[in-house]
């Protein structure tokens, strides 16, 4: 099983493996077995949706999808961002305030994953539904489901990329590269890294790949608060101490905010581009992408993200059990969260026309 909270690297053994490999195979269109369906309520009733403050495209169109959706399916939706801060004050009064107008659901994308069970369980106490999106929220039994991409695969295809793009690159090795992670805040960075791991440890250990700066760590390797500002002071930090006379052939980038501003500082460097990897397909990456620049992203469309999280909504709200198709993986140190997950694709120059073919934002940059 895996236990996807905290920040630190997770050894994954073999036995590990063949039972997420187990777990895996009926992970379309099962329905989970463990906890109790909502007893129903009215179609109208007020849903409330709390998410982080809008630090990436995707966290502003999930906010607009939430809206007209909800809407579009007879609820009262009640979609609130955290501010800007990096604490979780705001959020947390905002889940408060829902519980108290009388939420039947409350939709969690969280801004700090570890200091939400307070107000988990208030919501819990009152009868509340809590569906944790995108993030899974940790220590705390009362939390009911969890909707997600399966985000421990994105650094596994992220790793996998960033070894691919250096070797089409420069057929032998070995490699230098930079480790970069997410905020320390947000549970999901450290799965992110976690997976990536999974791929380029066993590279490092062969000394194929080389972290040359040693800065390996989760704890080395974090940008709080996800800041483009942040991964350029960093990347500055390590060009200067680390590459004055060593080529930079790859950059493990969690997103496409923190790998455009990667890119930035080894540009003000005047060094050679290196592979770069990155998540979340935003606009400007794409185009990075289609130039050559940033080798790589993540697709995780938002659109059947929160698509999926709705239909959880409606089978609660009709006093069915919403559909699960991971019972076994997702242990925010409380409990197992019975989970729905989506499927990552990575995207690269080579398919970007196909990955973004029926998406209308993003179709017509590839071509």
């Amino acid at each position: 099983m895996r236990k996807f909270f905290g920040t630190s690297v997770v050894a994954i053994s073999a036995a590990a493996m063949l039972a997420l490999a187990g777990c895996g195979s009926g992970r379309d269109g099962d329905s989970g077995s463990s906890g109790e369906a909502a007893k129903g309520f009215p179609a109208n009733s007020l849903i409330g949706v709390a998410l982080p403050a809008k630090t990436s495209e995707n966290w502003v169109l999930a906010g607009d999808l939430f809206t007209n959706g909800l809407k579009e399916a007879g609820f009262e939706g009640n979609v609130q961002y955290a501010g800007a801060s990096t604490t979780v004050a705001d959020q947390q009064a905002q889940i408060t305030s829902m519980v108290t107008k009388g939420a039947k659901v409350i939709v969690i994308g969280a801004t700090d994953a570890a200091q939400l069970s307070t107000q988990v369980a208030a919501a819990h106490a009152a009868g509340v539904k809590v569906i944790a999106y995108d993030r899974l929220i940790t220590n705390t039994p009362d939390l009911d489901y969890y909707v997600a991409f399966d985000n421990f695969k994105v650094g596994q295809l992220q790793g996998q990329a960033l070894l691919e793009g250096m070797k089409a690159k420069k057929p032998n090795g070995p490699y230098n590269i930079e480790l970069f992670s997410g905020s320390p805040d947000d549970n999901n960075a450290g799965v992110f890294f976690n997976g990536a791991m999974d791929v380029l440890k066993p590279e490092i250990d062969k000394g194929n790949v080389v972290v040359a700066s040693g800065q390996k760590e989760v704890k080395q390797t974090a940008i709080q608060g996800w800041k483009a500002e942040g991964a350029q002071a960093r990347m500055d930090q390590l060009l200067t101490s680390t590459y004055g006379n060593k080529e930079l052939d790859g950059v493990l980038s969690p997103n496409d905010t923190l790998a455009r501003a990667i890119l930035t500082s080894v540009k003000g460097a005047g060094k050679p581009t290196p592979i770069v990897t990155g998540q979340d397909s935003e606009v400007e990456s794409v185009k990075s992408i289609v130039k050559g620049e940033q080798y790589m992203t993540i697709n995780k469309d938002t659109r059947n993200l929160v698509k999926e999280t709705i239909n959880m909504v409606k089978a609660l709200q009709a006093g069915d059990k919403p559909q699960v198709n991971d019972t076994t993986s997702y242990n925010n140190g409380s409990k197992v969260v019975d989970t729905y997950l989506l499927p990552p694709v990575a995207v690269t120059k080579a398919n970007a026309a196909e990955a973004y073919a029926n998406d209308p934002k993003l179709a017509p940059l590839t071509k």
